[in-house]
């Protein structure tokens, strides 16, 4: 094996974040042992965290891992000291994220939402008649299919989520939409006319190869992250600054 393998960069998110936090609260807890202070204790778990925050990809995934131990601790000494914390407390963060984002779903986008007027302009390059089938491949909290209702409102909109409380959120805020719990990389694309997709960079290899599922004439949609192995229909820049690229089947390679 490589010594990359065994980077915690290279590990599934958010596996880089809980070993930095563990770590870090495994420090903070032994240092005291060793004669060291509880200030002394404190930076030192806090200094380890910021240099495990290398391990992320992303600015926001670095801030995420750095941040974790400071401020769990905050919100200990909020709560009037850690006595009044029972150990497995701190078991139900990790549990509601494995609720909310579930192991499998580790390799997909985190959950960051579509900014309301991202696809205003879509429709100009997309165009698509009354009555389309449009899926919100990972809708997450309804953000996407919300914004593609104001750029398609006689669409008939779908969409795929596989935690199922956000796939519960999401039907809730989308009542005009079918929303259900399933995989994206398993469901059938074929019967959609437009696929909108707001993953992450890693995951647009695997979109690509499942977009090969789509009708002749259907269209692909990406917020912010480009499919590097297609050649692009059309793209723009939506308000905010996020790129929309849009792709179009038979989707050609590069």
């Amino acid at each position: 094996m490589t010594r990359a393998k065994f980077w915690p960069g290279n590990w599934p998110w958010p596996l880089p974040a809980v070993l930095a936090w563990v770590m870090a609260w495994a420090l903070f807890r032994q240092m005291p042992g060793w004669g060291f202070t509880a200030s002394a204790s404190l930076g030192a778990a806090s200094a380890l965290g910021v240099a495990c925050s290398l391990w992320g990809e992303s600015w926001w995934r670095r801030l995420l891992i750095g941040a974790g131990f400071p401020l769990s601790m905050a919100t200990m000494v909020a709560s009037s000291g850690p006595t009044l914390i029972p150990a497995w407390a701190w078991l139900v963060p990790l549990a509601l994220l494995l609720l909310v984002y579930p192991i499998n779903a580790w390799r997909d986008a985190p959950i960051f939402p579509t900014p309301p007027d991202a696809l205003q302009e879509l429709p100009k390059h997309a165009p698509l008649p009354d009555g389309a089938l449009v899926l919100d491949a990972g809708c997450g909290a309804g953000h996407g299919l919300r914004a593609l209702r104001a750029a398609y409102p006689q669409a008939a909109l779908h969409g795929i989520e596989w935690s199922w409380p956000l796939r519960l959120l999401s039907a809730w805020r989308c009542p005009w939409a079918r929303v259900r719990r399933a995989d994206i990389w398993l469901a059938d694309w074929s019967g959609y006319d437009m696929v909108y997709l707001f993953q992450r960079p890693e995951s647009m290899t695997r979109a690509v190869i499942k977009a090969a599922e789509l009708k002749e004439g259907a269209w692909l949609v990406s917020l912010d992250f480009e499919a590097t192995h297609l050649r692009s229909y059309a793209q723009y820049r939506a308000p905010g600054g996020k790129m929309v690229w849009v792709y179009r089947a038979p989707l050609v390679a590069l």
